[in-house]
């Protein structure tokens, strides 16, 4: 099978969703499979006229039999393609819809809804990363169930997170420093928490919304924890494994996740967690194993950070919990097979 991954570039870029795509283009040619990765210019997920040019130029480059594998956030520059996409059989593959991200002007939003539904209907095969985000393509986004599928991120085998070892906990959240992950909502639970000890570490870019990223930072200082917080940015696959393995307690006030990959990653080591039931992370996450709150809402976080940070044994209990939930999640070696299964469904 010849496929084009097409995706805003640059590729190498640090988020759950590029860390999905990389994986994936490795296991299909692992696989034998013929992967090509077509890196789209422009801004992205509402597009310019450079990203519409793009997008344009990528189909037109790709040879007659190569199967179009089109990454949801490039999506909506297509949307002047609808008719070519169909007739390649093109294949969305959705982490989340653009639609659904925190932040965006509610004209803009309501501009993307319209653009995902027109092209989810035309797309000969939408692969979802989660059950959740299929079922809201379908219930929200009017796609045909008969034409959606499933296929989650997997993990690697990874050694129990042995902890920091004390005092106090070390937390850790990892995510890309924007308003759908939430990081002002867990910063505004731990600052009612100022007589537990505790430190917390943020793994992720800021360079995709400095102003919220200094916001961020501002916020800490407003609430008098800016000395317990580190932002560590954009971190190698070896740094962040090393904050993985020095966290005691996995903590994450998103908003909305598709999947929730870094939860994974987390369950995969063991660790107890502190989490909002922001999209598929509350189906993600298994009983005994976290402490949940409703999104955007920091005062039932805290409350749960509270009871984690200050009782030991509880994180003990927990943690046992992740570790078994983790090692039944998938695992990378079998997804690029399960996401060609998903391909020729539609061929």
């Amino acid at each position: 099978m010849r496929v084009a991954l097409l995706v805003p570039g640059p590729f190498d870029a640090v988020s759950g969703g590029y860390s999905y795509d990389r994986r994936l283009v490795a296991g299909l040619r692992a696989l034998g499979h013929e992967a090509e990765v077509v890196e789209l210019a422009g801004r992205y997920p509402l597009p310019n006229e450079a990203a519409l040019a793009s997008a344009r130029a990528a189909l037109d480059a790709l040879p007659h039999g190569t199967v179009p594998v089109v990454d949801g956030l490039g999506l909506p520059a297509f949307a002047p393609l609808a008719d070519a996409l169909a007739e390649r059989g093109a294949v969305a593959l959705i982490h989340h819809p653009t639609a659904l991200e925190t932040g965006v002007p509610e004209a803009d939003r309501e501009a993307l809804r319209a653009t995902e539904r027109a092209l989810f209907g035309r797309v000969a095969r939408i692969v979802a990363t989660s059950p959740l985000t299929a079922r809201r393509l379908v219930e929200e986004f009017g796609a045909d169930p008969a034409r959606v599928g499933v296929v989650e991120p997997g993990t690697d085998p990874a050694p129990r997170a042995p902890g920091s070892g004390g005092p106090g906990a070390v937390l850790l959240s990892v995510g890309a420093v924007v308003p759908r992950k939430g990081h002002d909502v867990l910063l505004r639970a731990l600052g009612g928490l100022a007589d537990l000890d505790w430190r917390l570490v943020v793994a992720g870019p800021e360079n995709r919304d400095p102003v919220h990223a200094h916001g961020l930072r501002a916020l800490a200082e407003e609430l008098g924890i800016a000395r317990r917080v580190a932002f560590a940015g954009a971190v190698d696959a070896a740094e962040l494994e090393a904050l993985y393995a020095g966290a005691d307690i996995f903590a994450l006030a998103t908003h909305w996740e598709g999947y929730g990959m870094a939860v994974a990653e987390a369950l995969a080591r063991g660790l107890p967690l502190a989490v909002t039931a922001g999209g598929a992370v509350a189906e993600l996450v298994p009983a005994g194993a976290a402490v949940v709150s409703p999104p955007g809402d920091s005062v039932s976080l805290g409350k749960g950070l509270r009871r984690l940070i200050f009782d030991a044994d509880l994180r003990r209990g927990m943690a046992e919990a992740a570790w078994r939930a983790g090692q039944r999640l998938p695992r990378w070696g079998d997804r690029a097979a399960a996401f060609v299964a998903e391909i020729e469904k539609a061929r």
